[in-house]
């Protein structure tokens, strides 16, 4: 099968499975999330932490993660999965790069390098029920990964001794050479006098005489897969007699239908013919069959994964498939688009019931790929929603469990902290993506960092979107239908200048102008050369107004600005309502202002909206949209996970607006709470995200609310969007 009739087999599949999952399908769900700062005491838990690698002990009770820059492991009771306990932490004399276990015992590699050139590591014995450190082996390298084998009797570590990136612009080879360590377990304890060295030199084509092994993974006749991923190449290793049993290339991918541009939209119309594949992670499928990620480091990344015999004969390639469907739920990382893409990285392979699944990690998507292994093209079943940076995953049959590790840890820029998240597979719905988008012209209409929402005029269920400025070059009006499970992005309008995609916006509001086309907030940065300003824009897209702030308020600008706008009354009786997310210059602390425009007179006003105080960080409006006798506006705060606090919806009567004259006293709104969004926000069991973008309500009075996922930057790539049911209700 050919990549392309590959990738829209694969999205067809994932449209089929996710749309209408079949009564009888087991899916997997979220059900929790654990935060590992979670692990830590006092002032510990303000330190950078991360969840990189993980595994489960035997009973499948406890997970535990290498945790990198605490220079420690982590242990999550789960014996309830659904609520996961912190279980302590035990801390090395080094870098945890990866752990595994062998009964009772966790051992963990342990980087201790002095520089890449002096690279040194150990291998640690760890009693999991005391946290005690019972032993340690010396590598005489730098340890990357570990694996054991079925029987739990032998252990293999790949000892990458890495290259420094920042010598001879970090262009190999650069030695020490890297090799592979094979030693004996006795009751999960390794035994250091049966060391043995794999040398690895003169194998591959790329550096034959520097291998920097990468991953490690048995199979049941134990022997070891080994990627040598700078190297593009693979080893076949038989682990008892210690010796090569056969070696080959991991070719290049000739990729079509890619975005290789960070330019601020995403279009899937470029080219890399030759993409060196350069795996990561390699699990077997079976003892002839074995999958590897091509997440790239050196001079490729082919964005996919592939599958291999042992031969090296390729039975299976992904090509931009999976990158595809990625896109189609709006978790395309635009801002990698130069790069490597979603950077396919980690994996995982396990039985579960009849079913044997291959789990794909995109590490800059943040996204768990769930495949059923057929025997030929694997089925692509979900896309399994996870924290930022998926870097290890475990699968625990016996419990219809799974576990991510999310490794980027934010906390220190007020972003999400590094989780470890759970799934469990049973029967029933999948609960993401909540959106997607339909193809055009057979490819998917990449979407993301959605702003604001108005409804389709007559059409219960059917509502626009906008996107900001993450998508500079693709400012776009999105059409969704929201009577479909998930909702669909049926069509886009691109918003137009002259004819050209309109630059210097960010769009953040979107209402029906009653003519068919619509009014569009855009919020100004200065510092971006961006500037505060209300559009029109009729049904082609084309720009047809530009309306600029008067000098009475532009005087008293912030960076913080229209934050959604809509509209009240008709004809020559239109007036504009916008909401302005911060205090500017001008106001009061604790108010902000919404303010008024009237089309047929030019007349600008404003009023005071009372903010809720902060507690920690910063409390504005993201959001305003009119239905009936009401003005409808998101207040929230700019905290994450469990530090946020304030995501509402709030309503002002319409009798309450009434404007006053730029430049002097604006009179106070009183306002009155309709919902806390926060348990909306947790009823997918991941953690709490800041950006409640778009509030509307439908033609059927339904409310709907949609977050923005930054465009997958800095961010899970989560898009919430969900129904809080008939607002006249409330």
């Amino acid at each position: 099968m050919t990549i392309s009739s590959c990738r829209t087999a694969l999205a067809a599949m994932l449209l089929a499975s996710v749309a209408f999952p079949a009564a009888a399908e087991p899916v997997f769900n979220r059900i929790a999330s654990f935060a590992v700062a979670d692990n830590l005491e006092g002032d510990a838990r303000k330190e950078t932490t991360s969840a990189e690698i993980i595994t489960a002990t035997e009973d499948g009770n406890t997970l535990i993660y290498s945790d990198s820059p605490g220079k420690r492991i982590g242990l999550i009771d789960i014996t309830d999965a659904k609520a996961p306990k912190a279980a302590g932490i035990v801390s090395f004399d080094g870098e945890p790069t990866s752990v595994t276990v062998a009964g009772a015992k966790a051992l963990v590699a342990v980087n201790t390098r002095e520089s890449f050139i002096k690279p040194s590591g150990f291998l640690a014995t760890v009693d999991v029920a005391s946290k005690k450190i019972e032993a340690t082996c010396d590598l005489g390298g730098q340890p990357d990964s570990v694996a054991v084998n079925k029987d739990r009797t032998l252990a293999a570590i790949a000892i990458e001794n890495e290259r420094d990136e920042e010598v001879n612009d970090g262009k190999i080879p650069q030695m020490p050479a890297g090799d592979l360590v094979i030693l004996s377990l006795k009751d999960g304890v390794a035994d250091c006098a049966t060391i043995k060295h794999v040398t690895l030199t003169g194998l591959a084509d790329v550096a034959g005489d520097d291998p920097e092994p990468e991953f490690v993974s048995f199979n049941g006749k134990d022997e070891i897969a080994l990627t040598l991923q700078e190297n593009n190449h693979i080893v076949i290793i038989d682990a008892k007699s210690a010796t090569v049993k056969t070696h080959f290339s991991a070719g290049s991918v000739d990729l079509k239908d890619i975005d290789t541009k960070r330019d601020g939209a995403v279009a899937f119309k470029d080219e890399q013919p030759g993409r060196k594949r350069e795996p990561d992670a390699v699990k077997w499928l079976d003892d002839t069959r074995i999958v590897v990620a091509n997440e790239g480091d050196y001079e490729g990344g082919s964005r996919g994964f592939t599958i291999f015999d042992t031969t090296g004969k390729v039975l299976f390639e992904s090509g931009a498939s999976f990158e595809h469907a990625i896109a189609s739920i709006g978790h395309y990382p635009e801002k990698r688009s130069s790069a490597k893409g979603v950077e396919p990285e980690g994996l995982e392979a396990a039985k579960f019931g009849d079913d044997n699944l291959l789990f794909v990690l995109a590490e800059r998507a943040s996204v768990v790929g769930v495949y059923k292994d057929t025997g030929a093209e694997p089925e692509l079943l979900q896309l399994l929603p996870s924290g930022i940076s998926p870097e290890g995953a475990v699968a625990i049959p016996s419990r219809n469990l799974l576990a991510t590790a999310n490794e980027v840890d934010l906390g220190e820029d007020g972003g999400a902290r590094s989780h470890v998240m759970i799934y469990e597979r049973g029967e029933g719905e999948a609960a993401y993506p909540q959106i997607r988008s339909a193809d055009k012209d057979g490819l998917p209409v990449g979407f993301g960092a959605l702003s604001g929402l108005a409804a389709v005029a007559d059409k219960p269920g059917f509502l626009r979107a906008v996107n900001d400025s993450v998508y500079a070059s693709q400012p776009t009006i999105f059409t969704i239908d929201a009577t479909q499970k998930p909702a669909l992005i049926t069509e886009t309008l691109r918003i137009t200048r002259d004819g050209a995609p309109a630059q210097k916006l960010d769009i953040e509001g979107v209402a029906n102008d009653g003519e068919g086309g619509f009014w569009l907030a855009s919020e100004g940065n200065s510092d971006k050369l961006y500037s505060h300003a209300l559009l029109k824009v009729n049904k082609k897209g084309e720009i047809k107004k530009e309306i600029a702030l008067p000098e009475a308020l532009r005087a008293g600008e912030t960076r913080f600005g229209f934050e959604g706008v809509t509209v009240v009354g008709e004809g020559d009786d239109q007036v504009l309502w916008m909401a302005v997310q911060r205090e500017w210059k001008d106001d009061q602390k604790g108010f902000v202002k919404l303010v008024s425009y009237k089309p047929s007179s030019e007349e600008w006003g404003a009023v005071r909206y009372p903010l809720e105080k902060a507690d920690g960080g910063w409390v504005g409006l993201s959001e305003i949209s009119v239905h009936g006798d009401y003005a409808y506006i998101i207040e929230r705060d700019n905290l994450i996970g469990q530090a946020a606090k304030l995501k509402k919806l709030y309503r002002v009567a319409l009798a309450e607006l009434k404007p006053a004259a730029l430049g002097g006293e604006l009179p106070v709104v009183k306002k009155e709470e309709v919902r806390d969004l926060i348990p909306d926000l947790k009823a997918l069991n991941g953690y709490v995200v800041d950006k409640v973008e778009g509030f509307t309500v439908d033609a059927a009075g339904n409310g709907y609310v949609v977050t923005d996922n930054d465009g997958v930057d800095d961010s899970s790539g989560e898009t919430l969007f969900f129904s809080i049911g008939a607002i006249d209700a409330m």
